[in-house]
């Protein structure tokens, strides 16, 4: 999200209080899943392991932090 599109949610959330119509100005949200919540393939078969990837000495809880952005 960039500064434009923030300040377009801000005046919009703005609106909504004060009873006062807007046109909505940035796009609606895309429909589907977003890119940043895939899952990275690991070589080695670290995908089963039983430790997680960033802290080897705790068990893997298979959240899949570790395997993406982190989102």
């Amino acid at each position: 999200m960039n500064e434009q599109e923030l300040r377009a949610l801000v005046r919009e959330a703005v609106a909504r209080h004060l009873n006062v119509p807007v046109e909505r100005s940035c796009p609606p949200a895309p429909a589907g899943p977003h890119p940043s919540h895939a899952l990275f393939l690991l070589q080695g078969g670290r995908e089963a392991s039983e430790h997680c990837v960033i802290e080897p000495a705790v068990a893997c809880t298979h959240c899949g932090y570790c395997k993406s952005y982190g989102h």
